[in-house]
Parts: structure tokens; C-alpha cells; sequence
């Protein structure tokens, strides 16, 4: 080290310097502060109660009474409440299958072109953006069997989709589909505008097929994001209930039953609030569960 090299390494900082530092992170606290407020306002204080009435009787109102485990067990050993959670099962392997795919394919096609390509982004991101109560109105409409779009067209006459105990659920997914998958492109379309554009060209040049370049270099690329969205899929599927609740309420016969509509039924309908704080526990420790496994996968280096 020159000796001009040395006195300025040794020159002390100013002295002002970490005082300023401090009051600047004091403002960016004093800012959040109110934030921080609202969030535990409005999350952790009903949170924490919910997880007080799943060990009593409430009724949604006057006093509640310490009963221990009693809901839980009352959960486990229904049947009802079992078949809720494999209709939730199968909305989570549709959705984590049927979209996704969609999605990945509608945004690979995009990234193949130039022109229209800001149009087509558009047109697919516009039905997430409607009101769920819009999107199912829509199709409630025209899936009706005698007034709807099936009453035009031969094959699909007098069919009730939201109506037929084996129609109902894929029915209902297919409508929360319609408005889901196009976020999926948008943000699929994004992930792949980072792929490095001299990885498909080197590809291109050894003779690699688009469905090799889809595979061997898109995929990897976008890992990070389709993790994320899986993850985000698999907890919004637990998690579903405006779909399922505005279209068909559960029924027909409990057909679209889901956990969602369930505890809203318990709490509301039967006056077991206690009950229902049972079950979105219960939700909650599967959403932790699967945040868990999916920090562990990424420290394993599956994002990367």
C-alpha cells in the first residue's frame, strides 16, 4: 500500500456520520410504525382470538365457554368436514395442472412474438381484474341450460353444469380458471423476457427443437417464479370460497363443498363459530406447513 493509499485508509470517518445514519432509520421506523399498527390491528389480534374460539363453544356472540379439543375432534370424525378437504384436494390438483399449463403455454407462444404482444398481454390480464361477483354473474349466464349459451348449441342443451352433482365442481373451476390463468401468463411472460436471448440462439444453432428450448432453458430459467406461483396456487386453493359460495353455495348436495364454505356455513348458518375457528385453524397449520416446505426446497437450491 502507497503511503497516499495509507492516510487516506486511515483518515477517520465523520464524526456526524453514524449519528445521522441513526436518525435516518429512526424515520423509516417512525413511517412504518403506523403500518406495523394496522397489521397487527387487523391480522395478529383476530388471529390470535381465532385460535382462543377453536377451544370453545361460541356461538359468534355473548360469552364463550373452554371445551379443550372437543371441535377438533368433532372435525376429525366428520365426514362432512373430510369430504370438504378432498373437494378442496382436487381443486388444488386441477388448479395446479390445468392453469399452470395454460399459463405456460400462452406465455412461452407470447415470447415467440413481437407484434401484438402488449395486446395480447392485455386481453388475457383483463378478467382478473373483474370483481369475482362480475366473473361469476358472466358465466352463470351463459352456462344456464335453457336461457344460457348451451341452450343454442345442441349437445350442451338442458345440461345444468352448476346444477348436476358431477358437473358442479370442475364447473365452478372452470370459471375461477377463466379469470386466474391470464395473471398466470402476465406473470410467466415476465419471468421469461429474462432469459438471456443468446441461451435459445446457441440452442437454435445446435439444433434444438422449440419444445427442447421450452424445456431446457425456459423452465429452468422461470424456476423461481413457478415455484412461488405453485406455492401461491396450493394455499389460494385451501383458502377458496367466493367462487364456490356466489355460484352454487355448497351445493348441489354438498357436491362444491369446500372448507371455506363450510366453516361460513358453521359459523353463520349453525351458530358454531367455535367450530368453524377450528377448522381455519386447522387451514392455517396446512398453509404453514406447505410456506415451510417451500423454504426448505429453496435452500436446497430448487429456485436457483
Amino acid at each position: 500500500m502507497t503511503t497516499r493509499s495509507a492516510r487516506v485508509a486511515a483518515r477517520p470517518l465523520p464524526a456526524g456520520r453514524p449519528l445521522k445514519a441513526r436518525l435516518r432509520r429512526m424515520r423509516a421506523w417512525l413511517f412504518m410504525i403506523p403500518l406495523i399498527a394496522v397489521n397487527l390491528l387487523v391480522i395478529a389480534v383476530p388471529s390470535l382470538e381465532a385460535v382462543y374460539y377453536a377451544f370453545t363453544n361460541w356461538t359468534g356472540y355473548g360469552g364463550a365457554k373452554f371445551i379443550g379439543l372437543t371441535n377438533f375432534k368433532t372435525m376429525l370424525t366428520s365426514n362432512e368436514f373430510w369430504q370438504a378437504c378432498f373437494h378442496n384436494v382436487l381443486w388444488t390438483v386441477f388448479f395446479l395442472i390445468v392453469p399452470m399449463a395454460m399459463g405456460l403455454a400462452g406465455a412461452f407462444l407470447l415470447s415467440r412474438i413481437t407484434m401484438f404482444r402488449g395486446l395480447f398481454r392485455t386481453v388475457y390480464f383483463i378478467p382478473y381484474i373483474l370483481a369475482t361477483v362480475v366473473s361469476s354473474t358472466i358465466w352463470e349466464n351463459l352456462l344456464n341450460p335453457t336461457t344460457g349459451l348451451g341452450a343454442s348449441i345442441g349437445f350442451l342443451s338442458n345440461i345444468s353444469f352448476f346444477g348436476n352433482q358431477r358437473l358442479a365442481l370442475g364447473s365452478v373451476a372452470f370459471v375461477n380458471n377463466w379469470q386466474w390463468w391470464g395473471f398466470l401468463v402476465v406473470m410467466f411472460l415476465a419471468a421469461m423476457q429474462g432469459t438471456d436471448p443468446g441461451l435459445y440462439e446457441a440452442a437454435r444453432l445446435d439444433g434444438a427443437s422449440t419444445w427442447k428450448e421450452f424445456l431446457h432453458i425456459t423452465l429452468p430459467s422461470i424456476r423461481p417464479v413457478l415455484l412461488f406461483l405453485a406455492l401461491m396456487t396450493i394455499i389460494w386453493s385451501f383458502l377458496v370460497f367466493d367462487y364456490v359460495y356466489i355460484i352454487t353455495q355448497g351445493g348441489p348436495n354438498k357436491a362444491t363443498e369446500v372448507v371455506g364454505t363450510l366453516m361460513y356455513n358453521e359459523a353463520f348458518s349453525n351458530q358454531a363459530a367455535g367450530y368453524a375457528s377450528a377448522m381455519g385453524l386447522f387451514l392455517g397449520i396446512i398453509s404453514i406447513v406447505i410456506v415451510f416446505a417451500y423454504t426448505r426446497l429453496r435452500r436446497r437450491g430448487w429456485n436457483v
